[in-house]
């Protein structure tokens, strides 16, 4: 490791962006200062004005049932009916958004912040389908925060069985063929289709745990979609509204029955259990640990990470069952991770969230603090697919938006003029990354406002 970049390094690549003072506090030990951010319990939400998705979900479903009644009564009832739901779902999305964005910019602890980030990205849902709005914030809450420092196995079960995943994936849609809700449809002769529905096995096999080119098959695929037939809510249809509505149920009516074979294993009946002992299987399997390892490796090291690298985090993955602090410490203690300084281009949140670290600027809800991130492109939870936000440079260091940057940092920067010193902060946010070029723009600008913007506009701010 090159130690005067260490700190920059432990600060921007594995946190959200240096505070001032804060390299000064890392010190010559990087590598202990993010070691002692793994101890302890991850740090939760403690806002009370966000709601529980078994909540939202509840009273979502409910003018759900309202709107399909109104549909009958006329238009007057049914346009009434309609805005109700974007009227309950969008402050949810903007306080949670809003929430998570001030745990960013303020927290203690970045690389638990980032690895909370990382995580809620792998098991991506995208408020672009209309009842995520309400749901992703609360299934980062609920899932990813309470396991990111825990066993990925657990982590992937609460991901699956969340009521975000299973709508946002369709898998309450989801029906066996020879299941008893199946046969009693086909003696009432029932027109509406009924079937398996693959997407959530599709997309745990495919970017949950396996990976693509992993040796799965698509008969493993359509046998796994049997599997967690079942896998369901509460109250999300009528005939069940009195079982946990809003929350994860399994309905032994939905499910597919009989033994099934998925990468060559089999698995007896056990109804949700069944499921259960395939993730559980999935997760502490080899192509897991690998597709794990390489998507770790290439969010912290680079584009295209050392194999050397991704075979270590893999290892660490395996020999400890999927214990994500022992893979966490492999990553860390990479020597790959601290020999390129500038490695990583920021995404637009990245950049917006830096920003707001290195300029302590407040994130108040009253004045728009989730404009930047759809300015720049990056609208939180709204990857718009199920893979997740793309985590190379290629996606994001386009003319077009390093234009919008550039206006961005131009604004920031007329906003606070010469409330804020970018000659004394650029060391203090750049560390040894901070350039003679740099150094000198910013020494030499016109005013304190285009210092700033010459700051936040310099390729080592731009990258991470």
């Amino acid at each position: 490791m090159q130690q005067p970049f260490a700190s920059a390094i432990a600060a921007n690549r594995f946190g959200l962006g240096a505070r001032p003072g804060e390299l000064a506090a890392i010190g010559a030990d990087a590598r202990g200062w993010l070691h002692a951010q793994l101890a302890g319990e991850a740090p939760l939400l403690a806002d009370g004005a966000l709601r529980s998705s078994a909540d939202v979900l509840t009273e979502a479903l409910a003018l759900r049932h309202e709107i399909q009644g109104a549909r009958k009564a006329g238009d007057a009832a049914q346009l009434d009916a309609l805005q109700k739901l974007p009227q309950l779902l969008r402050p949810v999305y903007i306080a949670e958004a809003t929430a998570h964005f001030g745990q960013a910019v303020s927290t203690e602890r970045p690389f638990i912040e980032r690895l909370v980030q990382f995580w809620s990205n792998h098991f991506a849902v995208s408020v672009d389908k209309q009842l995520q709005a309400g749901l992703a914030g609360s299934f980062e809450r609920e899932v990813i925060r309470p396991h990111v420092l825990g066993n990925f196995g657990e982590l992937l079960l609460a991901a699956e069985t969340h009521p975000a995943m299973l709508l946002y994936l369709d898998n309450h849609e989801s029906v066996g063929p020879h299941s008893p809700a199946a046969r009693r449809a086909a003696l009432r002769g029932a027109q509406r289709k009924i079937g398996i529905n693959e997407n959530l096995g599709r997309e745990i096999l495919e970017l949950h745990t396996l990976g693509v080119g992993s040796g799965y098959t698509q008969t493993d695929v359509t046998t796994f979609a049997e599997v967690i037939t079942g896998w369901s809510i509460g109250g999300e249809n009528a005939r069940f509204g009195g079982r946990e509505p809003g929350r994860f149920v399994f309905r032994a009516e939905l499910h597919e029955p009989g033994a099934r074979v998925v990468l060559g294993r089999r698995y007896a009946d056990a109804g949700f259990g069944q499921g259960v002992a395939v993730l559980n299987d999935l997760a502490c399997h080899p192509a897991t640990a690998r597709h794990v390892a390489l998507k770790l490796a290439r969010h912290f090291i680079a584009d295209e990470p050392p194999p050397a690298a991704v075979e270590r985090l893999a290892q660490a993955f395996t020999a400890s069952g999927g214990h994500l602090p022992a893979v966490y410490r492999a990553l860390v203690d990479s020597r790959e991770a601290w020999v390129e300084p500038l490695a990583k281009y920021k995404t637009p949140s990245d950049y917006v969230v830096s920003t707001y670290r290195g300029l302590t600027l407040p994130v108040d809800p009253g004045h728009g603090p989730l404009a930047p991130f759809e300015l720049l492109g990056q609208r939180t939870w709204s990857p718009g697919s199920p893979a997740g936000w793309p985590d190379r440079s290629a996606d994001w260091d386009g003319a077009s938006a390093l234009m919008k940057r550039l206006e961005w940092a131009d604004q920031v920067g007329s906003r606070l003029a010469n409330r804020r010193d970018a000659v004394a902060l650029a060391p203090q946010l750049l560390g040894a990354n901070l350039t003679a070029a740099a150094r000198t723009a910013i020494a030499r600008a016109a005013s304190a406002a285009q210092a700033l913007t010459l700051l936040l506009a310099a390729p080592e701010f731009m990258r991470r």
